[in-house]
């Protein structure tokens, strides 16, 4: 196997950093969103803030570790990409997506 050496080692893992940080802020702003449909849709509002700030705290508890399995990788010259995070991310903003989409059609409304 021939492996190339990286143009910017070290910059990869920092970029990825980041990446993760602007996900993790999109999250947040998108919870913080949903607090307006509390009066209206109440307790259903609630369970789409809490998927949404429940998966931002899953990114940022497990950032560190992405980070520091990302500096290893470049030293050692092989990096793997983490997956599953990014399937499960994924996954709760399009369960959140449908799910406020259905709530908006189908939740009777609370005033």
């Amino acid at each position: 196997m021939n492996r190339v050496p990286p143009v910017d080692p070290g910059l990869q893992p920092e970029r990825t950093s980041l990446a993760w940080a602007r996900t993790l802020l999109a999250l947040v702003i998108c919870g913080v969103l949903f607090v307006r449909w509390v009066p209206q849709y109440g307790w259903f509002a609630l369970l789409l803030i809490t998927a949404l700030l429940g998966a931002a705290l899953g990114i940022y508890v497990s950032q560190r570790i992405r980070y520091r399995r990302s500096l290893k990788g470049m030293r050692s010259g092989v990096l793997t990409a983490d997956v599953a995070t990014v399937l499960v991310t994924s996954a709760v903003v399009i369960a959140v997506g449908a799910a406020g989409i259905c709530g908006v059609l189908f939740q009777p409304l609370h005033e």
